[in-house]
């Protein structure tokens, strides 16, 4: 018994970090409906502004991007960018008008190595996707790169202690003390402010990070 549940949790720890396939449309629904409130915090902590350009790392289900659109207006840009295929299919059939418009941009990559030039973005969130980052210090040193000067990063984290009391957070999550995670923050060039948000399934942390360049 203890096998085929060891198995069903590791199927869906590897969705949660890689949606894909009839399975992944699912997890996607279910990620929508549990991080919406920790999203939505995330997006207001990185205050965007009308005709900035903002990104939304790892989106998911996608339920970021309509509220970064909406803050960043007609003349701005958001960006979405995912490591799922799937997950990139199915914003480009959510988000049509949106996309042909200009005013969304969907891209392959990853949280190492972040589709964009240096200093090119005025506001970047990330929620829930650190878990799957082999290597902090270089993600954050490429998050780093991304922002400009007077940028905002939201880099969003569930409690470490109620994570690890998830059946399928011992399945490939690495799941890091707020501490580490800021002490990277840190020492790729930001200032952080750890802003605790309640209502989702866990208690979260939205890191709130400014360059001090």
């Amino acid at each position: 018994m203890k096998t085929v549940v060891g198995k069903a949790m590791s199927i869906l720890a590897g969705q949660l970090g890689h949606p894909r396939g009839p399975l992944g449309k699912l997890v996607a629904l279910v990620l929508n409906r549990g991080n919406r409130t920790v999203v939505a915090a995330s997006v207001t902590a990185a205050e965007v502004t009308a005709g900035e350009s903002a990104a939304d790392i790892g989106f998911g289900g996608g339920v970021g991007l309509p509220l970064l659109l909406e803050r960043a207006g007609a003349d701005g840009v958001v960006y979405g960018v995912e490591i799922s295929h799937d997950m990139l299919d199915g914003a480009r059939r959510r988000f049509t008008s949106e996309i042909g418009s200009g005013r969304l941009r969907l891209l392959e990559g990853s949280m190492d190595k972040l589709p964009f030039d240096a200093d090119s973005l005025d506001a970047v969130i990330t929620v829930n996707t650190l878990y799957f980052v082999p290597d902090l210090d270089r993600a954050c040193a490429e998050l780093a790169r991304v922002l400009r000067p007077k940028g905002r990063l939201v880099v969003g984290i569930g409690d470490p202690d109620a994570m690890a009391k998830m059946p399928f957070t011992e399945y490939g999550f690495r799941l890091r003390a707020v501490a580490d995670v800021i002490a990277a923050l840190q020492g790729a060039g930001f200032s952080v402010e750890d802003r605790p948000v309640s209502g989702g399934t866990v208690p979260f942390h939205a890191l709130v990070a400014r360059p001090t360049r």
